[in-house]
């Protein structure tokens, strides 16, 4: 073989392991995303079942003890917590079972998750809202990567 033919096979095995270590990023990105939304639909789910300064003294015992929010507060927050959890749910399983119409709608619900906590950033200054929205840009960069090659029907890993 001449030097130029096994210079084009390294470079197609390295692209070959770029592209599978770029998944496996993908994948644990997704499920991270994943045992977040878990965490949201227990969330929500305990707010539905408990009262807030019972969660509270649960989460912060001397810290919240005596603090609470009205009940409408507390419904907002569950409704909140539940649905934006199972959305997430529903696009991490499809994101990681490459389901393609999952791409974009992910796209646009992340998208709408990040405009979000920017919006409430600007209210609160609360910096996780900042670094949960970096996260989630750092994971729609790596669904549109892993778009591009199922749309062109190459294996993504």
């Amino acid at each position: 073989m001449t030097a130029e033919i096994l210079l084009f096979q390294r470079e197609c095995v390295q692209a070959a392991v770029n592209e599978k270590r770029i998944h496996q990023i993908f994948a644990i990105s997704v499920s991270l995303k994943g045992l977040h939304a878990l965490v949201e639909i227990a969330g929500g789910a305990a707010l539905y079942l408990f009262r807030a300064d019972t969660i509270a003294r649960w989460l912060r015992p001397h810290e919240w003890a005596a603090q609470h929010f009205p009940a409408s507060e507390q419904h907002f927050f569950a409704f909140y917590l539940l649905s934006h959890g199972l959305v997430k749910i529903v696009l991490v399983y499809g994101l990681l079972k490459e389901r393609l119409w999952a791409y974009p709608a992910s796209f646009v619900v992340f998208g709408a998750f990040i405009a979000y906590q920017l919006y409430r950033y600007s209210f609160t200054h609360d910096i996780a809202l900042i670094a949960l929205s970096i996260f989630d840009l750092f994971v729609i960069a790596l669904a549109v990567h892993e778009y591009r090659l199922l749309r062109k029907h190459l294996p993504t890993h």
